[in-house]
């Protein structure tokens, strides 16, 4: 068994072992993020793209150099800020329009649903109902049947029956 001291002692050397471990993960952070900024700064000062797109087909990325002229995009370009916005606003409202009219089905086959719900629940009270009122005539008849077995029993007995005979 360890003395309370070599446990201090060891305990000690765990935590330095880790304050280490935790300064050289720090550093390497600093340094690769210096590294990282150097880097990303230098193919921002690059000047345009001089490379031939065409040429490597191996790769399976498509670089585009700007040297591609799209009419589409060009005529999108020349659109002037208002026609854009008005052209949102125009796509904004076919979207609108679109989940209204979702809502509005929507609704609707809730609505049918919920009226085939209340029908289910109209035949149900209905036999419950009716079952109650069944059970009732039961309980009603049993309580005739007892009244009625008490008094044939109360005359057999008049005439000397007796049970068990």
């Amino acid at each position: 068994m360890a003395r309370p001291s070599d446990r201090r002692l060891f305990n000690q050397g765990i935590l330095k072992l880790a304050m280490v471990l935790a300064g050289f993960c720090l550093a390497c952070c600093i340094v690769g993020f210096k590294h990282f900024k150097q880097n990303s700064r230098a193919q921002a000062s690059c000047g345009s793209c001089g490379c031939d797109c065409d040429s490597d087909t191996s790769l399976s990325i498509v670089l585009d150099c700007g040297n591609h002229h799209d009419p589409d995009m060009e005529e999108e370009m020349r659109k002037g800020r208002l026609a854009l916005l008005a052209e949102e606003l125009h796509l904004q409202k076919n979207v609108s329009d679109d989940r209204l009219e979702r809502t509005k089905e929507l609704t609707m086959e809730v609505r049918k649903s919920s009226s085939q719900y209340r029908k289910e629940v109209e035949k149900c009270s209905i036999g419950i109902e009716t079952c109650e009122a069944a059970r009732a005539k039961a309980e009603a008849a049993i309580v005739d049947e007892l009244k009625l077995s008490a008094l044939w029993e109360r005359r057999a007995r008049e005439l000397g029956w007796r049970h068990g005979m």
